[in-house]
């Protein structure tokens, strides 16, 4: 029986696009993403979504949960952090397109949803 990993980690991985050239694209939800307000040291709650075009990567499931899960214990303002997150996908798998929406939960009588795109330069041919 192979051992659950408990520890969150910043590392990424990725594996090769099994339909390199089909226009699809991949979605993710994640609605148990947490993080603390900067201010106040609070938990932030947020559903993230992650929608991407893949070119010659994709992203590894285990390491984006372990990925999103390293932002538990992290003070950073919601804008910032979607923006981390988009960031560090683009750097990974330099997509043709991606995106990053933040749904926070409310805090102060106010509901926040962050959302962040890139768009890559378009393929060669």
């Amino acid at each position: 029986m192979r051992a659950v990993s408990t520890v969150p980690s910043r590392e990424l991985a990725t594996f090769a696009n099994p339909r390199p050239g089909r226009d699809y694209e991949v979605r993710f939800d994640c609605p148990e993403f947490t993080c603390l307000c900067p201010m106040t040291g609070q938990p932030d709650f947020a559903t993230i979504r992650i929608r991407y075009r893949p070119r010659a990567r994709c992203v590894e499931l285990k390491s984006l949960k372990l990925y999103l899960w390293s932002f538990r214990d992290t003070g950073a303002f919601h804008e910032a952090v979607t923006n981390q997150i988009l960031d560090d996908l683009v750097a990974v798998l330099d997509p043709e397109w991606l995106e990053v929406e933040g749904d926070f939960l409310v805090r102060g009588g106010i509901h926040t949803v962050v959302r962040a795109r890139h768009v890559g330069a378009p393929l060669p041919g």
